[in-house]
């Protein structure tokens, strides 16, 4: 949906209506499109620096923890092991990351950051703070501190049901 095309959210529904047939009313769609967003807003900054916004989600986690296994990288980027595989490829050609095969197992990669991807962190990671600072602008800080709980609550929830569902 275009941003000129989003209705502004309705106070009051009908009570025949389920709120989440709105997308604007509902928390994944809600959530999807503020991620959306975020990442093109991130990748408007991190961009001049080389970084894409499908960089950055692995950068992230490799300036927390380094050398890890690409399939360890797919896992806590959230990413599937291609979409893994081609944006590490992009690390690689960019020539901020480097592959080691494992000598004991051959089908595992090693994914460690090159100096250069070390030392963009510095710059970077303020660029974070300054989009949240954007998307949070005019909203009061104890309705902030809200929604964070809230969504942090909807990530436990949904994390637990797909764990049951995948034992």
């Amino acid at each position: 949906m275009s941003r000129q095309a989003r209705k502004p959210l309705s106070k009051h529904q009908p009570a025949d209506l389920d709120p989440y047939l709105d997308p604007m009313h509902s928390l994944g769609y809600l959530t999807r499109v503020n991620f959306r967003d975020f990442s093109k807003a991130l990748e408007k900054l991190t961009l001049p620096h080389g970084v894409s916004s499908g960089q950055w989600r692995l950068l992230r986690v490799l300036w927390e923890d380094d050398n890890i296994t690409q399939r360890e990288l797919s896992e806590r980027t959230g990413n599937k092991e291609a979409t893994t595989v081609h944006a590490v490829r992009s690390l690689v050609a960019a020539g901020l990351a480097t592959r080691t095969r494992c000598k004991i197992d051959k089908r595992k990669q090693y994914i460690r950051l090159t100096p250069r991807a070390r030392r963009l962190k510095a710059k970077l990671m303020p660029m974070v703070v300054q989009v949240n600072e954007l998307a949070i602008a005019g909203i009061d800080a104890r309705e902030v501190a809200i929604t964070r709980k809230v969504l942090a609550q909807t990530y436990e929830n949904l994390n637990l049901y797909l764990g049951a569902v995948d034992d």
